[in-house]
């Protein structure tokens, strides 16, 4: 078996911003609902790997302006996230106009998401099949989206099956608060 794939596998499956993203959005609107945010997550991931394959991902780990740039962006909505998740209210109560992610919203989460350019410049610079740049595109962008659809699905019916432990206020809070405080920690951490 090609060790890109255990490799892929473990960096998305531990905790980073989608992880507990999905998690947080299954136990608050359930896994059905999470679906939308599931398929963004995957088309996103898989774009940006592609363009780490096709060298894109060399390009801005040599610019420093613009990885400075994609840093701050990604603290800065990382810890609006982080802040939104920390204030939400239970499940069922309150935020009526509160919802998940939609395709689009996940999707663009990823081209500021520095865990998966971290992962994936790294799958590119360490487990190249020495391809052409489009081939070797297409197959980290097949990888990483195929794993982590698992990934995503694994961690939001996670989600939604501790919903059935969270059920007072106080336990949701608790929940949201242990999520938004992770999230934030991912988000100081892009400056690392």
């Amino acid at each position: 078996m090609d060790p890109l794939y255990a490799f892929v596998f473990l960096g998305l499956f531990s905790p980073g911003p989608n992880v507990i993203l999905l998690t947080a959005s299954g136990a608050r609107f359930g896994f059905r609902a999470t679906l939308p945010h599931v398929a963004g997550v995957v088309l996103g991931v898989g774009v940006v790997a592609g363009l780490t394959g096709l060298g894109i991902g060399a390009l801005v780990a040599a610019a420093p302006a613009v990885q400075l740039g994609l840093k701050l962006a990604a603290a800065l909505w990382i810890g609006w996230m982080a802040i939104s998740l920390w204030r939400s209210s239970a499940k069922g109560m309150a935020d009526a106009d509160a919802r998940p992610f939609s395709v689009t919203q996940g999707a663009l989460f990823q081209a500021v998401n520095a865990k998966l350019w971290a992962v994936a410049l790294a799958a590119a610079s360490g487990y190249g099949a020495g391809l052409a740049p489009s081939a070797e595109g297409v197959r980290l962008a097949m990888a990483f989206s195929g794993l982590n659809l698992f990934v995503c699905l694994f961690w939001s019916l996670a989600g939604s099956l501790l919903a059935l432990l969270l059920t007072t206020p106080n336990a949701w809070r608790l929940f949201a608060r242990i999520m938004a405080a992770g999230l934030g920690a991912s988000g100081a951490m892009v400056f690392l």
